[in-house]
């Protein structure tokens, strides 16, 4: 089974001659979720991405904010709105914005004015371990924020969507939360970052991965199974795959490779032939609502059906 037609849910790019990145271009960023990032630290643009890509079918795709420096929070958006003049890439847009900042409705409102703009990428303030989760808890920034509901209602008035990044420990503090919002669309992020693969954190994050799927307003970018070590593990990546397409269901679920991010750990064209084997067993409707339908449906990326 190969893949007819794809769409990249969620990639980054970026000119580190043009932009600031503090993380790719300062002291860089401690405990890194993949350890030594050194080989990101230069330019990736739309080419470097097309090559990655190369011998696939790429209908489209969606760049995710990459944590350009917040002072400006439209440099990022500007620049890819020229990169998508010059070579048709990306397709539409997650742009970041200070959703719980005062000036947060002004810079939305810039923002929501791009014809490529879809969604906002704004991090929860999280903590770094689970056993250190009750310490953050009802702090400004975490979940339990007040603050949060109004900045969802924004994005919400505006038709922006949210890309919800938060790793498993605080998946059922983020369905909390959503349940007031029925009427935002939400994009959970790296399939809720599962990064504790012993059965009992497993088990964890399928408890909040279930929490989620109760909302149908969640969809999944399922991506980003890299770990430090062993690194790609096919049969636990599999594994759960499965579990969030059996949760979520695939019209609910998108491919998305977090490039150059996830090229720490696996090829693109290698990521995308293990997808293929992890769906080999769906029905061909379903294969499709996976790799490009979903994501074409729930980010409205304006492009025609491929043929047949």
């Amino acid at each position: 089974m190969t893949v007819r037609a794809l769409i990249d849910a969620h990639h980054h790019l970026w000119d580190l001659g043009r932009l600031n990145y503090p993380w790719l271009q300062g002291e860089g960023e401690p405990g890194f979720f993949l350890g030594d990032y050194r080989a990101l630290r230069c330019n990736y643009l739309p080419e470097d991405f097309q090559r990655d890509a190369v011998g696939l079918r790429l209908l489209g795709s969606v760049h995710c904010e990459a944590e350009h420096a917040r002072s400006d929070p439209l440099a990022e958006t500007r620049w890819l709105i020229e990169q998508q003049a010059r070579i048709g890439l990306p397709s539409v847009l997650v742009a970041w914005a200070p959703l719980l900042d005062p000036s947060a409705e002004q810079v939305l409102e810039v923002q929501a004015q791009s014809s490529l703009v879809r969604g906002i990428r704004y991090k929860p303030v999280t903590a770094r371990r689970p056993h250190d989760a009750e310490s953050i808890r009802g702090q400004l920034g975490s979940l339990q924020d007040p603050a949060w509901h109004g900045a969802l209602e924004m994005l919400q008035r505006l038709g922006l969507s949210w890309d919800l990044r938060v790793p498993w420990w605080h998946l059922e503090e983020a369905a909390t939360l959503l349940e007031a919002h029925p009427g935002l669309t939400v994009v959970l992020n790296h399939t809720g970052l599962p990064w504790d693969r012993s059965p009992s954190g497993l088990a964890l994050w399928r408890r909040g991965m279930s929490a989620l799927a109760r909302l149908p307003q969640v969809a999944v970018k399922v991506s980003e199974f890299g770990l430090p070590e062993p690194g790609w593990d096919v049969e636990q990546n599999c594994r759960l795959v499965r579990d969030t397409l059996e949760l979520f269901g695939h019209e609910r679920c998108m491919f998305a490779s977090n490039f150059p991010v996830a090229g720490l750990r696996i090829g693109y064209a290698e990521l995308v032939a293990h997808f293929e084997n992890f769906l080999a067993e769906d029905r061909p409707e379903q294969r499709e609502a996976f790799f490009w339908q979903t994501a074409q449906r729930v980010y409205r990326i304006p492009l025609a059906p491929p043929v047949p």
